[in-house]
């Protein structure tokens, strides 16, 4: 992980999260369900007038009530306490109670109706001969509430099925206005500004529009203990407006780098005209090339501080107003330029960075070297790529800077070590870059955010990108690397993890792929893609038909058609 001497703000510790429980009462409506929502106090110290589901802390008490409740096998205790209080809670706020008699039978309205929401809940189900139906609510989701907030709360989003005849009716305390609703109008709603709602509720929403029934949803729950998605988000700033991500959204990973504790300070804005800093001694300029295969833009970075000087990551195009940025906010101090590889949007404008370093140099100072692999003679014409010297593979490029001691002695008080690794595959001489003592992976084109990258042959090569991908795993585990800091996109955060999921990606296209040549054996290229890349738009099949292409090759030489 990166050194706490090169995070750009102050640890802090987040609010400890509180624990609490929720319940979405469900019921089954025509071409659907539909869910149970409150709207909050305007008054309320908690997310004040937004709409949500019953729910609340736990007390001390709702672990004194197993007894009281049923209970299915496998249902933890503390999955236990969590349906007791959600079910608890739901009576107190909006009058449902999720329970049956001695006998078996649901309670009612009427039953509903003697009980005192205001008196002790145990005692009152008790002394009625009461039993809770914990046994019927199960986990959909697991939130903890972002690191930023001051009051936080580690929370199960349980899911049950609401009693036939039961009305919801407000406490109008804390919850106001009760509404049965589908997920897909509460999410319109609230999209047109008529149904104010916090994240968590959101994405939850979201996941329930992928289940037909009350019964599809409880199901799918009833297959494991454990929730179907769990997420602690993280905030960024968007227009400079808070934007909240999940872990599988790609703004994450960078926030988790740049602000561990959650502060609300990192603007996710895409810009060409100044550099981000993602640690003191990491910046990244985006070119000005965004579109369908660079995203955003092409990614340059710049790995250093003042004192050491900079070693300068895929200057990108041969773009002047480009360079000129880089090199300013370098202040000048370029010690190497490296190309992770030769493709246009990556190494033409290094010998305009050089020559602007060289141009403003003092007397005698030599001007940055041009790093990297030497294209190969599979590579395409606007591909060519000759550096100073080839990097070899393992090779360390360090930055260091000397303080003068009391003893007028030199001493080393700063180092930036780059670890070159050799990965071919995208590109036969495509390397990545390891910043060893912080724990980042520069991984140019092999790993991106939000998309995968193609592999184009003759020059790319499925078998050596997967080989590739192999060994940054293993680097992974050898250097402590947590972030991936691709060419396009975001940064990445569990970096084996990541690479580990993109692997799978591969391989699961690679079925698909070979499923298509099986099927159809005397087809084309463009007859596969159609079978093999149905979940892609079809404009982009043209790009896809050349990893198409790297996979059948793959498939031929492994014999396995």
């Amino acid at each position: 992980m990166a050194r706490l001497s090169q995070l750009l703000h102050t640890p802090r510790e987040p609010a400890h999260p509180r624990p609490a429980a929720t319940v979405l009462l469900l019921r089954d409506a025509p071409g659907g369900f539909e869910v149970l929502m409150t709207r909050r106090s305007a008054t309320a110290r908690f997310v004040p007038g937004a709409y949500v589901f019953p729910g609340g802390a736990i007390d001390a008490a709702d672990a004194q009530a197993h007894t009281l409740s049923t209970r299915r096998p496998g249902q933890s205790d503390l999955a236990l306490t969590q349906a007791v209080a959600a079910l608890r809670e739901s009576f107190e706020e909006v009058g449902i109670l999720v329970a049956h008699h001695a006998d078996g039978r649901p309670v009612s309205a009427t039953d509903v109706a003697a009980l005192d929401r205001q008196a002790p809940f145990n005692e009152q189900i008790a002394r009625h001969g009461l039993t809770l139906a914990g046994a019927d609510v199960y986990v959909l989701a697991h939130w903890v509430t972002d690191r930023d907030l001051p009051r936080r709360f580690d929370v199960p989003f349980l899911v049950a099925r609401v009693p036939e005849g039961q009305v919801p009716e407000a406490d109008n305390t804390e919850q106001f206005e009760p509404v049965w609703v589908r997920p897909a109008h509460a999410l319109a709603e609230h999209a047109a500004g008529r149904f104010f709602m916090i994240f968590p509720t959101i994405r939850t929403l979201e996941q329930l529009q992928h289940h037909a029934s009350v019964q599809a949803l409880l199901d799918a729950c009833a297959v494991s203990e454990d929730p179907l998605f769990s997420s602690c988000p993280r905030a960024g700033l968007l227009g400079g407006k808070e934007a909240r991500y999940m872990e599988h959204e790609p703004p994450f990973g960078e926030l988790e780098l740049v602000c561990p504790d959650g502060q609300l300070l990192h603007p996710l804005d895409w810009n060409s005209q100044r550099p981000v800093s993602l640690l003191k001694n990491v910046q990244r300029l985006t070119a000005p090339n965004p579109g369908v295969m660079t995203g955003p833009g092409t990614n340059s970075y710049l790995v250093g501080d003042p004192a050491t000087g900079h070693i300068a990551i895929d200057p990108g195009p041969d773009d002047p107003e480009h360079i000129e940025r880089l090199w300013r906010a370098a202040g000048g101090r370029i010690a190497a330029i490296v190309c992770t590889h030769s493709h246009p949007d990556h190494s033409p404008g290094a010998r305009r960075l050089q020559a602007l370093c060289a141009s403003s140099a003092a007397a005698g100072e030599v001007p940055p070297p041009i790093l990297g692999l030497a294209s190969g003679p599979t590579s395409r014409r606007d591909s060519q790529f000759t550096p100073d010297r080839n990097l070899q593979n393992n090779e360390l490029l360090t930055l260091t800077q000397q303080a003068q001691t009391a003893e007028n002695t030199q001493k080393i008080s700063a180092t930036h070590t780059l670890k070159v690794i050799h990965t071919p595959g995208h590109a036969s001489n495509h390397l990545c870059l390891v910043l060893l003592e912080d724990g980042l992976l520069f991984s140019g084109d092999h790993i991106l955010n939000g998309s995968t990258t193609v592999i184009d042959p003759p020059d790319g090569n499925m078998h050596d990108y997967l080989q590739s991908l192999d060994t940054l795993a293993a680097a992974c585990t050898e250097h402590g690397i947590t972030h991936i800091l691709p060419a396009h996109g975001y940064a990445l955060g569990q970096a084996r993890q990541a690479i580990e999921q993109l692997r799978q990606h591969r391989l699961k296209r690679e079925a698909k792929v070979l499923s298509a040549m099986q099927t159809l054996p005397e087809g084309s290229l463009q007859d596969w893609v159609k079978l093999a890349y149905q979940d892609v738009p079809e404009r982009l099949w043209p790009v896809a038909e050349r990893s198409l292409l790297a996979h059948v090759q793959r498939i031929r030489t492994l014999g396995l058609t």
